[in-house]
């Protein structure tokens, strides 16, 4: 269980939509600093559970769970899931009171963040794309690092609020910002972690011990979270863990239909996610994206 210590803010009313690994944990997070936070999740158990375990209320629709909260947060698969809890009768936007601001920490795209701002802002209301960064140990720590984009002023409502489950909330321009920010997070990634697969590859081949070669470099130039965090399972074989492949794949969709509209050349992310379908094909959709390694053993 996370240790993390909260700062003081005064409690706010807070809804949050979507309960699964990463969710589940923040909006747990946004209770134990004292909001008052009621959850909606598409499978209803799960909500249930989770106020079982944290306190505060379930709701059965997205906008009753929306209804007179200060600020809503979701955390949803795609743009299709964000769209179905924000637009129609039974969604956020409709049950959200005049000023409140919708702050979305789904990986979707910039496209969808763009159109739901502007339905917002139609409506009186205030939307952030935050997509974020660090797992679901860093949801369980309350250590994420969130890029946002949005509005100055509903940024600086929503970033002490959370805080709760981040280590860095951050804005970093207008609508879209944080989705395009959190394509570059997955850009650098995909990269560094094929390389860091061919380096211990490359040493186990050598005859070296590779523990020991990544205990030596992971003090020098060539130190990374993925090296600290990943080199030592990926010599162990072990990826029954951490952020998915199939969902890695879908980020990189993201990424490269972004180039595709602002030219960017990405030859190395595109290789590296054909890497991945590869290991889809071998079955390992839910094995920790350290798994390019299993291509090359």
């Amino acid at each position: 269980m996370s240790t993390k210590t909260y700062e003081p803010i005064a409690p706010r009313k807070v809804a949050f939509l979507g309960l699964g690994v990463m969710g589940h944990p923040m909006a747990g997070h946004l209770a134990r600093a004292g909001h008052a936070v009621t959850v909606y999740n598409r499978t209803a158990a799960k909500a249930q559970q989770w106020t079982t375990e944290y306190g505060g209320k379930a709701a059965a629709t997205p906008r009753a769970a929306a209804d007179g909260a200060d600020i809503v947060f979701a955390c949803v698969g795609n743009d299709d899931d964000l769209r179905s809890i924000v637009l129609g009768d039974a969604g956020a936007l409709a049950g959200m009171k005049r000023g409140a601001i919708f702050v979305d920490h789904t990986t979707a795209s910039a496209a969808v963040a763009r159109e739901l701002s502007a339905l917002a802002r139609e409506r009186g209301l205030q939307f952030i794309d935050a997509p974020v960064s660090g797992g679901n140990l860093g949801a369980i720590n309350g250590m994420l690092t969130v890029m946002c984009g949005g509005d100055a002023a509903a940024f600086a409502a929503i970033q002490p609020v959370a805080m709760a489950y981040s280590k860095a909330v951050t804005l970093l321009g207008d609508s879209g910002a944080g989705q395009l920010a959190k394509m570059v997070n997955q850009i650098a990634i995909a990269g560094l972690v094929q390389g860091l697969a061919e380096a211990i590859v490359f040493g186990e081949k050598a005859g070296l011990d590779m523990k020991a070669v990544l205990g030596v470099i992971g003090k020098g130039a060539a130190q990374s979270w993925q090296m600290d965090n990943r080199g030592p399972t990926m010599i162990e074989g072990k990826f029954d863990f951490g952020f998915a492949v199939d969902w890695m794949r879908k980020d990189l969709g993201l990424v490269l239909d972004e180039a595709k509209r602002n030219g960017a050349r990405l030859p190395v992310t595109a290789l590296v996610d054909q890497f991945y379908a590869d290991l889809q094909a071998q079955g390992g959709n839910r094995w920790d994206t350290s798994s390019l390694i299993k291509r090359l053993r």
